[in-house]
């Protein structure tokens, strides 16, 4: 496999982890930042992004020598053949992908690019930007490419290097198959296609997930009225060929910093090409509704009988980041609801692995007390809520928590726990789409009424 001299521009989630991906698989990589500070930390191989072998898989590359970072995207492009943009994309005020930053990027490396290098956007763009940046580039010698990244916080360099599909796209095979061929060593089906069906890919993907999970979210709140068992329901679900089990679980919602964005820019797309995409508009409806009924769970199970349940009362909460095994809270829908119980009044203490207040303490969610131990989020809660579904809460001691609790009770948002082992610590259970657990073991007598 030839060796190649890569640029990656931005390092967040996506740019370091390609960046340290690539250098894994022999490429000489340059990436490069704004932030100097971040610059020198990544120098010196300090990962502070939460992600499982980043860290090791950036010291590799540093002491390998294939991997270095820079500070500005004209020092990283100079003897680069091939330029990732993976700089963010964030969702402006009226529901558009803000691309300045990604023009930014443009504007400074235009006149810096060798002859022959090949521009490719990884980052999450609008469909067209491939035909955009060539006109903004305005440089005939350099093509530009897509390369979309289906990659999961805290799994993403699993998924970088053992990818379900490499995607991508261009107007030029030759320089498709220049960007096919940095990922040679993988095992994996490489699909070339045109630059606008790849950057339509990633949307359609991630607006598929968002509807199946707003589906089944649906579905709970059915099993909840007629008495079903949501885990019943899916699991035969999951056995169909045609469905997969895959995202057939309820939560609060889901969030996070793809699906969120890349539904809304879908819709955006739709709405250019005269298109009434009302599916995905429910799947998003549906969202913003089950994030509410949650809170009225929350309110009904935790709260007093009084106009106001939750005016004064304190809930204890695990997890706030929008899923495990990341440190993110970017449209979490923990947080939205935390927020939303705030304004109702209650007074929230939080726990979650991923947001230690020591070293690098996590931003500020309002309304809301972050503290280092789980036990001591429940400490006189009226409530426990789950809303992360972080491994590590099915075996805390929850004969402890009982103990802690102003009232044994715990609203399981993601049906994480196990409902017999709450039962026998006499902490009563509700799940989502399912009937609460609400009675102790035999023998054991039944928990105070509120």
């Amino acid at each position: 496999m030839r060796r190649h001299n890569i640029a990656v521009i931005g390092t967040g989630y996506v740019g370091l982890t390609a960046g340290a991906c690539l250098a894994s698989l022999g490429h000489r990589v340059v990436c490069a930042d704004v932030d100097p500070a971040k610059v020198e930390r990544l120098s010196r191989g300090e990962v502070t992004i939460r992600e499982e072998s980043l860290p090791e898989l950036v010291r590799a590359g540093l002491d390998s020598g294939l991997l270095t970072f820079v500070l500005g995207a004209g020092e990283a492009v100079r003897e680069a053949d091939t330029v990732f943009s993976c700089v963010g994309t964030p969702m402006s005020q009226d529901g558009d992908l803000d691309m300045t930053a990604v023009d930014a990027v443009i504007d400074e490396i235009r006149d810096r690019l060798r002859p022959g290098c090949v521009l490719v956007t990884k980052s999450t763009v609008p469909v067209g930007t491939a035909a955009r940046l060539t006109r903004r580039l305005g440089r005939p010698d350099v093509q530009v490419a897509s390369n979309p990244e289906f990659l999961r916080e805290g799994t993403s360099v699993h998924d970088f290097l053992h990818p379900d599909r490499v995607v991508v796209g261009a107007e030029s095979r030759e320089a498709a198959e220049h960007v096919a061929a940095l990922y040679a060593k993988l095992d994996a089906p490489m699909m070339i296609t045109d630059a606008a069906s790849a950057e339509l890919i990633k949307y359609a993907a991630n607006c598929f997930l968002a509807v199946k999970l707003s589906y089944v979210n649906v579905i709970a709140e059915l099993c909840e009225r007629v008495g079903a068992d949501i885990g019943q329901v899916t699991t035969a679900l999951g056995k169909d060929h045609r469905i997969g089990g895959a995202f057939l679980r309820p939560g609060p919602g889901w969030g996070g910093s793809c699906l969120p964005k890349d539904t809304r820019a879908m819709l955006r797309a739709a709405e250019s090409a005269d298109i009434d995409f009302r599916m995905l508009r429910a799947a998003i409806d549906v969202n913003v509704h089950q994030r509410e009924r949650i809170t009225d769970k929350i309110a009904r199970v935790c709260g007093t009988d009084s106009a106001a349940p939750l005016d004064g009362v304190r809930l204890g909460v695990l997890g706030l980041t929008f899923k495990a095994g990341t440190d993110d809270l970017r449209d979490s829908p923990a947080t939205a609801i935390a927020q939303e119980l705030s304004r109702l009044g209650a007074e929230l203490v939080a726990y979650d692995p991923a947001l230690s207040t020591g070293s690098h303490p996590p931003e500020p969610v309002p309304g809301v007390t972050i503290v280092d131990d789980p036990y001591q989020a429940a400490k006189g809660a009226a409530g426990l809520v789950l809303f992360t579904e972080w491994p590590e809460f099915r075996d805390l001691d929850w004969g402890r928590m009982a103990a802690v609790l102003d009232r044994a009770v715990i609203v399981d948002t993601r049906n994480h726990l196990d409902p017999e082992a709450l039962r026998t610590a006499r902490i009563a259970w509700h799940g989502v789409g399912v009937r609460p657990v609400v009675h102790p073991a035999p023998g054991l007598p039944s928990p105070e009424p509120r």
